[in-house]
Formats: C-alpha cells, structure tokens, sequence
C-alpha cells in the first residue's frame, strides 16, 4: 500500500484491452458513465471530480459488504481482501471531501451527487451479485479513466489554464504534505491513489478470472 507523504510515484498511463466478453461489457459500462459526466461537467475539472469520487467510493463498500458477509457465511478467511476494500472506499471517500472543499458546488450540484450516489450504489450492487468478475474491472477501467482525468487537470495547471491555488487543509493533513503545499501536489497524491485502485481491481477480476481467490470465495 501506498504510504502517504513520500515525494515519490512510478505512475504511468495504462489501458487494458477488452478482449474478452466480460471486458468488453465493463468497458462499455464505463464509457457510459464517462459519457454521463461529460454531459455534466466537461472540462470543469474540479466539479467533474466531485461527481467521480462519488462514484468512486461506492465500489469498495459494496464490494467489502458483500466479501464481508460472504466470509461470514463460509466462515473462511478472506485474506485481506474485505480490509483492501473497504481502504479503497474511505480513500476516495477523502478524496470527495478534498474536492468538496476546492469545489464548493452549489445545493443543486450537492443534490446531483447524491442522486448520482444513489443510483450508482444500486447499479453497481446489481453487477457485483450477478458478476463480481466484471465489476471490478469496471472500477478498473473507470479508474483508468480517472487517471486521465487528472493527468489532463494536472496539464491544465501546469498551461497556466487552471489557477494552482492553495492545496486545502484536510488535503494537508490526509497526505501529510508541507504546509505550503498547492493544488498540484494534491492532485499527484490522488492520481496515485487512482492508479492503485485501477491496477488493484483489474489484479481482482483477473483472480475471479483464473479463479484465484481467497478462502472464503470458494
């Protein structure tokens, strides 16, 4: 796991081609999603985060309920996956409340998070039941696409095109960064975080896949 506060990350862009059925409908479904927040928020790079980490923190928690009570079921070991999940779930759950402070989205576009929430948790619930195996890699591939994103805001700061303000506080304190740390320095730590989360969900369906599971799956 990545530790907060060290200056330090191996990022790098990375796609996994659709090759089979499975990959191609979570991929489909994530373009839908990418589709839906375009319509929204474009290229308002703050605001389109807020939305995207709503999203985002709604598939550890599920996916660490329904490991949790499948573990409890079977009464067998779930080999650190329920405690990954539910890490994954509270770091973007952070991530929304860093945007939430950059942001400042007005009563309506707080009313469309949780509407968006909503929705989302029920969907993504339906997937895990019906496929665990493509539900996490649709988090995979909505996290490569989450890495996008913040590369193309990370460009925007760097053109000059987005002011690299202050980072805030809880941002500060959650990283453990300098107290004069800025925007940009916040949006790398998020980064990182996504692209451990994109890798981490494409490593679980590739278990389901070969069927290399914990205990408690079997």
């Amino acid at each position: 796991m990545k530790l907060k506060g060290l200056n330090m990350s191996n990022f790098e862009l990375k796609h996994k081609t659709a090759a089979k059925l499975s990959e191609h409908i979570a991929y489909k479904i994530t373009q839908c999603l990418k589709f839906l927040l375009n319509i929204f928020y474009g290229k308002k790079y703050a605001k389109r985060a807020v939305i995207l980490e709503t999203i985002a923190a709604v598939p550890g928690m599920v996916a660490g309920m329904f490991n949790h009570l499948k573990a409890l079921r079977r009464m067998k070991d779930d080999e650190g996956w329920i405690r990954e999940l539910l890490d994954e779930a509270e770091n973007e759950r952070m991530h929304l409340m860093i945007f939430l402070d950059i942001a400042k989205p007005s009563w309506i576009e707080r009313t469309l998070v949780l509407l968006g929430q909503g929705v989302f948790i029920v969907v993504y619930s339906l997937i895990y039941v019906l496929s665990s195996k493509i539900a996490h890699r649709v988090v995979g591939y909505f996290e490569e696409e989450a890495c996008k994103s913040y590369t193309e805001y990370l460009n925007k700061i760097d053109a000059g095109e987005v002011e690299n303000v202050t980072a805030p506080k809880i941002a500060v304190d959650y990283y453990r960064l300098p107290t004069d740390a800025l925007l940009r320095d916040v949006i790398l730590r998020i980064r990182d975080d996504e692209a451990n989360h994109r890798d981490r969900n494409h490593s679980f369906a590739d278990a389901y896949e070969s069927n290399k599971l914990p205990a408690h799956q079997h």
